[in-house]
Formats: C-alpha cells, sequence, structure tokens
C-alpha cells in the first residue's frame, strides 16, 4: 500500500483500555466521593454511580457486594488518613497542649480538602444507607475522642492536676464537639462555611 493510499484509509480504531480490577475499584471510589461533593446531592443510587462511570449496574457489583460495601471502603479510606495524621502529632515529641489543637485542625483541614468525605463523616452521605455504616462513623469518632483523652491526660498531670483524667474527659467531649460541628457547618452549608475559618482564633479559645 503506497503513502497515498494509506492516508484514504480509514484509521484502525484503537481499541478501548479496560482498567485492571484494582484500578476499577479505586474510579469507583472516586467517583463516588466526587458526586457526594455536589452540594444538595440527593441519595446517590448505583444507576446514576453506573452512568456517570459510563458502565452497567452489574459491572460495579463485580467490584463491590453492594452499595454498603462502595461506603466502607470510603470510609476505611478516613481512617486510615485520619488516624494517619493523628499518630504523626502523638509519635512526634511537642508541647502537650498543643496537641490536640493540632489534631483537631488536621481532621478539619482533611474535610475541608475532601468534601465528599467530610459529608461521610458527619453521616450527611449516609441517609437511607446501611445501618452498619453510621455504627461505623460513630466508632470512629469514639477512636477519635479516645485519641484527644489520652493526650489531653497526659497534659494534666504534666500540669500536676489532681484529677487528670476527669479533666481530659471533660476536655475531649469538648474537642470531639467542636470537630463534629465545624464539619456538619461545613456540609450543611454547601461547602461555603469552611470548618478551618478562623480556625487559630477558635482553637485559642477552646484550649
Amino acid at each position: 500500500m503506497d503513502a497515498e493510499t494509506a492516508a484514504d484509509s480509514p484509521a484502525t480504531p484503537t481499541p478501548k483500555k479496560r482498567p485492571k480490577p484494582g484500578e476499577r475499584r479505586t474510579q469507583i471510589l472516586q467517583v463516588l466521593a466526587g458526586m457526594l461533593e455536589q452540594p444538595g446531592a440527593d441519595r446517590i443510587t448505583t444507576a446514576a454511580l453506573a452512568a456517570r462511570l459510563d458502565v452497567s449496574e452489574a459491572a460495579l457489583y463485580r467490584h463491590f457486594a453492594s452499595k454498603a460495601q462502595m461506603f466502607e471502603a470510603l470510609i476505611d479510606f478516613i481512617e486510615s488518613s485520619v488516624f494517619g495524621l493523628i499518630h504523626q502529632v502523638v509519635d512526634v515529641p511537642q508541647p502537650m497542649p498543643g496537641q490536640a489543637a493540632r489534631i483537631a485542625a488536621l481532621i478539619l483541614q482533611f474535610g475541608e480538602k475532601n468534601p465528599g468525605m467530610a459529608r461521610v463523616m458527619v453521616g450527611d452521605a449516609l441517609v437511607y444507607e446501611n445501618e452498619r455504616l453510621t455504627a461505623r462513623i460513630n466508632q470512629f469518632f469514639d477512636r477519635v475522642e479516645s485519641s484527644l483523652r489520652q493526650v489531653l491526660r497526659a497534659a494534666a498531670e504534666a500540669q500536676g492536676s489532681l484529677t487528670p483524667t476527669v479533666q481530659a474527659n471533660a476536655q475531649a467531649s469538648v474537642w470531639i464537639s467542636f470537630i463534629v460541628g465545624r464539619l456538619h457547618r461545613y456540609a450543611r452549608s454547601g461547602f461555603k462555611r469552611l470548618p478551618t475559618e478562623q480556625l487559630d482564633a477558635a482553637l485559642k479559645v477552646i484550649g
């Protein structure tokens, strides 16, 4: 075939590359998180998710047994990310009184950068979903509060408190309420009221 004939011939279509199983799972979760970032988004159905991905619903179920399992994977990501950040605070020597504030700031910054995840964290995205998802989020915040109690108790002991455990429990309750409240406001405002708004001043008031 000469050059002129080759130029006139229709181009051979490039076969569509199929993502590997692990890549498809990641893609599904990324699109789901992206859909959750839409302010005022209604309950997300697998049909809508499949349409956004341009695949069939059956294709989704080849990677996840249910929509609840997809949300569980998002919660897994939240847990690994947040507790990775908390460990960075707890494991690195620094002034104890500032550790709780640092933990709160990191969680709020994580939520601000990941609006879809923030909706999962406050349970807004889990309405009408499987009850075990809400239970997992409750357990997540219980663990965060436990981490706060740990650093606050150590700080109270260092300051010579006669009742460090009682003091730490009360302070941790205030800190977790502040964190959850800021994330709730962020989600309910359509992501307009940032959780880190005037954060330094707020942390000083609580701390």
